[in-house]
């Protein structure tokens, strides 16, 4: 039986993955030796993050009209999908097209033996099998995540030969020195495997990725929401971690993931007036049902936080609790904030056997259990 992995440890393998075939923008292949192409690629990958889906899809096609069958198609069309059915479940209709253009991806590169475009078909290689670890970790799939990932360490440490070629390779050498350290120091059980791998730089790792979010021309986005995880999660300094999402937010302005990611940084930062303005602007607007369940449960905070109105706080963490439910394992995290939530208004009504359950539940949902928001 396998465990769960937590989630941005996930992340991490798979966003790690998709730096790999973003930032080969300083390296030859068939696509990136057009100066037409190459800024198509950088147009279509932002249209993506910042949900516009109709233009990334139109520069697919462009793509694949000009390079038809390149493993790089397939990634992008692979990446569309993922984002635009986010959260991509299980049973998401789309799940098997997206593994179906990933896994094509894969074997159109590892089918290659052409030198001259090598690194492109290594680094497309790479981004198909971490948008693959992202869907399977993101849903828990632990029976999927470790034999891909297994097979996949040999060409992450190909990509090291490269990491002095472009800012972006920042993003890529950033993550591996801050996680190979940060990584077995809050999950001690993990330090034996640690040793198989080559020793990071914690300070060093957050320095790289600094570089990226700065000077990047592709992975500014991933970069500044590994920074904002970072310093939330690992670091627990709320105020740096606030500006990252922010940056993030200015910058992809219609990624829901994002935005998610710096509404709740404004509650660890006791912003309530900004992120009421926020959710206020985002209600009544067609938005998907998983990102509606999240505001729910903030709106449940900002009651509970900022107007202490413990009993309508109390009907909305519930009710995103429910909503929240169709999304499975993807979605506890942000049910654990509701389960906190209540056990902070059980104690205030004397209910010391609510306040117990509704915390267990909380932190058997999450795993990170300083983010709960009781400060």
């Amino acid at each position: 039986m396998f465990s769960p992995v937590p989630h941005r440890f996930r992340a991490f393998i798979s966003y790690l993955m998709v730096s790999c075939f973003i930032s080969t923008t300083a390296l030859q292949g068939q696509i990136l030796r057009d100066s037409a192409s190459l800024n198509l690629l950088k147009q279509c990958v932002d249209d993506i993050y910042d949900f516009r889906f109709d233009d990334a899809s139109y520069a697919s096609q462009k793509l694949n009209k000009s390079f038809p069958e390149h493993p790089v198609v397939y990634l992008v069309n692979g990446m569309i999908t993922y984002w635009k059915n986010y959260p991509l479940i299980p049973s998401s209709l789309e799940c098997n097209s997206y593994e179906n253009d990933l896994r094509s991806c894969i074997s159109l590169c590892e089918e290659s033996y052409n030198q001259v475009d090598y690194a492109e078909y290594l680094l497309a290689n790479l981004g198909a099998r971490g948008m693959l670890l992202l869907f399977y970790a993101d849903n828990d799939l632990s029976e999927n995540v470790f034999p891909l990932a297994k097979g996949t360490y040999r060409y992450i440490r190909q990509c090291f030969d490269y990491s002095s070629f472009y800012y972006d390779f920042y993003f890529f050498t950033g993550l591996y020195n801050y996680y190979r350290e940060a990584y077995p120091d809050t999950h001690p059980v993990y330090k034996i495997l640690a040793f198989l791998f080559p020793k990071g730089d914690r300070e060093k790792g957050l320095r790289e990725m600094q570089i990226s979010a700065q000077n990047s021309i592709m992975l500014k986005g991933e970069s500044y929401s590994f920074l904002s995880h970072i310093y939330m999660h690992y670091e627990n300094n709320y105020q740096q971690a606030y500006d990252f999402s922010k940056s993030l937010y200015e910058l992809y302005p219609s990624n829901l993931q994002y935005l998610g990611s710096y509404l709740k940084n404004m509650f660890l930062t006791k912003k309530y007036n900004e992120a009421e303005n926020i959710i206020r602007s985002s209600e009544g607007k067609l938005m998907n049902s998983y990102f509606q369940a999240q505001l729910t449960i903030f709106n449940g905070l900002l009651q509970e936080k900022k107007y202490h109105n413990y009993a309508l706080a109390k009907k909305l963490y519930t009710k995103g609790i429910s909503d929240m439910a169709p999304y499975g394992y993807y979605g506890n995290d942000y049910a654990s904030y509701a389960y906190f939530g209540l056990s902070r208004i059980s104690d205030i009504d004397d209910d010391k056997s609510g306040r117990k359950a509704y915390r267990k539940k909380a932190i058997e949902m999450t795993n990170y259990k300083k983010v709960n928001f009781d400060d």
